[in-house]
């Protein structure tokens, strides 16, 4: 959260031509909810199942596209192993905690999860979710650290690896 996920997704898909798709919007458009009404209503065990079956039909297409994931993703169900198949190129936007906290700050009050946090408890959620989930990041076939880039370097950078 916080990475530039939805924004660099859609900014590479239009620079190389490709389709953009992201998972959580799928999650939205299959359900008829939103993400947080389906964690709400049947929990994340649920979530989580439905997100790795899409994930799953989403890489055994022959389609070429550039998806955007939630930052579980990875974390859940072996998707890392999915998300560096064959023909798939898994990129990992590393920010640092505080590069994270300043972009996270300003949008607060949309994310359910950070709403109600107070600037303490965010850095640490930041910290805490980057500790857990790092291993699964990792993974990434591509590391693209983001910290004071703008958007437009971050998709030069990574059209650069795509070639």
């Amino acid at each position: 959260m916080g990475s530039g996920k939805t924004v660099i997704a859609a900014l590479l898909a239009q620079k190389i031509g490709f389709e953009v798709k992201d998972l959580d919007a799928l999650i939205e458009k299959r359900e008829q909810l939103s993400v947080g009404e389906v964690f709400a209503r049947k929990g994340e065990i649920y979530f989580r199942k439905i997100e790795h079956l899409l994930l799953k039909e989403l890489m055994a297409s022959n389609e070429q596209f550039v998806l955007s994931l939630g930052g579980g993703t990875p974390c859940y169900a072996n998707n890392h192993e999915l998300l560096n198949g064959n023909g798939v190129i898994s990129i990992y936007l590393k920010a640092n905690i505080d590069t994270l906290f300043d972009r996270l700050v300003p949008s607060k009050s949309q994310r359910p999860l950070l709403a109600e946090k107070s600037d303490e408890d965010l850095k640490e959620f930041i910290a805490k979710h980057l500790f857990e989930r790092s291993y699964f990041y990792n993974k990434a076939s591509q590391v693209i650290v983001v910290d004071a880039k703008s958007p437009e370097t971050i998709v030069s950078e990574i059209g650069q690896l795509l070639v």
